[in-house]
Formats: C-alpha cells, structure tokens, sequence
C-alpha cells in the first residue's frame, strides 16, 4: 500500500498515536470511541500501519542522558568505495541508533550512546581505526532546545512554516536509575502488541497491576526520564523522503535566541547546540522532515528569514544504514 491509499482515519489515528498513544487498559477502544468506529476496526487499521512498515514501533520513549548513557553525533569522511563496510561495521555497535549517508565531505553521520560506565572515546577510537575513515569529528549535544519527531500525516508541507510550537526548558541532569527502574525500563521499552489489552504483557513481567504501571510511567514523564509512550513512525514509508539536517552559523551571543525561535517551528524535530571545529564552521543544528528535496529548502529559506542567519547549509540523508531505538541497560 502507498502512502496516498491512506484514508483520512488512518492518517488521524497516526498523527495522534506519534505524540499520545493512550495509557489505558484497552487503548484502542479508546481511539475506536474518538473516531467512533468498532475496537476492531482500529486494531485492524493499526496492524495493517505497522505490516506495511509505516509504523516501526510503539513504546516509550526515553530521554538517553537522564538515563546516565553518554551520547554524541559523529561524523566521519569515509573513502567512497567504503562506505558500505565502514557503515555495516558501525552498525554492530548496540549503542548506535542512527546512521546516515549524507551528501558532504563528511558522508557518514550516527549517533553513538554508550551505558554510564561505558567509554565512549574507546569505542570510537576502533571505529575511527576502520579502513576506509579518512578523518571526523566528534559533535556532543552542548544545548538541547527540542526533540521530538512528529510527522503530520494530514496536512501537506507548508509554504509559510509559522514558529507556533510553545518550547519548554530541556532539563539533562542524570536522574539516579535504581535496578528496580531498570527492570520497568526494559519492559516499557518493548514494542507493544496490536491487541486489545497490549499491557498485560508487561503487567505480567513485572508482576504488577496496570495501575502501578501507569503511575510508574507518569512519575519518568515528571522527572524528564521518559519523554512520551507514542509511535514512531519510517520516514520514508510514511512519504516523508527529505529528511534534512540544517546547519547553522550563528553569532555565539544569539545562539540561544535562536535556537529556541528554530526550535518552535512545528517542522523542526530536533534543534541543539554542538561544537565548532576549524574545518566545521556550524554551532546549532536542526532536523526537518519534508515530502519533498523542494519543500525541504523552501521551508529552510523561510526560517533563515525569520531568524535572519543566512549562513547555513541543509545535509539531506541519501542513505539510512541503520534507525532504531537504543535499548537501554540490556
């Protein structure tokens, strides 16, 4: 099935499950209440989202850093003629979630997260070791403004993005992860089954009732250990095909203020600070997801209005070697 065969229901049902898949006993009777239509229906609107691959997983969502893992974008020049083993070979690290080709000088772009008592330079260090890596670069997040991913399946690619969002403060202090809250973390990070009481599964694993799961989940959404239990969706497979990062050189005394003002752009899923180098000239990045290489740029040009900082460049991602979600103390 092609992402334009999607009915106006299934492109709601995605649109809400991104940002709030309900914390109930029977959520899809819940959403079957919302778009009155029989639980059965939504169950089978559901599973045939995932079987086609638009829907990679639902589960929660956790914020890496509160969790105590150390994380970094990386960037490496990769020999062209190797850019395929260099990427298969990075995939086999657990801690790598991401993993691009992208259309610059440095051509191979992931994220690395390592556990707490991990080290992070070590790892590196036998990837950068790899043949075929020519040089990179390490690009830590110095300053989160937003993160946040949400495809909106029912409208299409604005002419005249607006900055509409409301951005909250991103507090990353390391929270203290007792092994009780890892056992909880490991089961929340599973992804659900498209049945009726999709939590019994993990109730049954903690042995515990659905109310003390429910509170153990709000209490992480309170303290910024988990940011939402939502859906996450292929870009690609949901028509979202230009997926770009935008670099910005911005003026260090106005990089908070715009980087809070980039962040509240509904079609900006990322925005954070990261170090300069002398032969990378970019302070703050930010990620966009559009239908269309076309729309992609026309929607940058917008906001390097607004914002007024026209010294930027968008790296569109010609390959995904690797996207999934970091499974946190396994």
């Amino acid at each position: 099935m092609l992402v334009n065969e999607l009915d106006a229901i299934d492109k709601e049902i995605l649109n809400d499950i991104q940002w709030s898949f309900p914390l109930v006993e029977r959520p899809f009777l819940e959403m079957a209440n919302k778009y009155q239509l029989k639980e059965e229906e939504v169950l089978y609107r559901t599973q045939r989202l995932k079987d086609i691959g638009i829907i990679r997983q639902i589960s929660a969502i956790f914020d890496t850093r509160k969790l105590g893992y150390k994380s970094a974008l990386v960037a490496f020049s990769v020999d062209k003629n190797k850019i395929d083993y260099v990427a298969n070979e990075i995939n086999k690290h657990p801690g790598v979630s991401h993993n691009y080709e992208r259309n610059h000088e440095y051509n191979v772009w992931f994220t690395l997260a390592v556990s707490p008592d991990a080290d992070m330079k070590t790892d590196l260090d036998k990837m950068a070791s790899l043949d075929g890596v020519l040089k990179y670069r390490v690009l830590p997040t110095l300053k989160m403004y937003k993160i946040g991913v949400k495809l909106d399946m029912v409208n299409d690619d604005p002419e005249k993005p607006s900055p509409t969002d409301d951005v909250k403060k991103m507090d990353v202090k390391a929270e203290k992860i007792s092994e009780v809250d890892k056992e909880y973390i490991r089961q929340l990070q599973k992804d659900i089954k498209i049945i009726r009481e999709p939590f019994k599964t993990i109730t049954d694993d903690l042995g515990i009732n659905l109310e003390d799961l429910f509170n153990k989940v709000k209490e992480y959404q309170n303290i910024g250990i988990m940011r939402r239990f939502a859906a996450i969706l292929r870009h690609r497979q949901a028509g979202f095909t230009a997926n770009g990062m935008i670099v910005w050189n911005v003026p260090e005394e106005k990089i908070d203020q715009v980087g809070l003002k980039i962040a509240s752009f509904p079609q900006v899923s990322h925005c954070y600070r990261r170090p300069i180098y002398p032969d990378w000239e970019f302070n703050l990045f930010s990620m966009i997801h559009a239908r269309t290489i076309d729309a992609a740029e026309k929607i940058a040009k917008e906001i390097s209005a607004i914002i007024k900082i026209d010294r930027y460049r968008i790296l569109f991602s010609s390959r995904e070697f690797k996207k999934e979600r970091v499974k946190y103390f396994e």
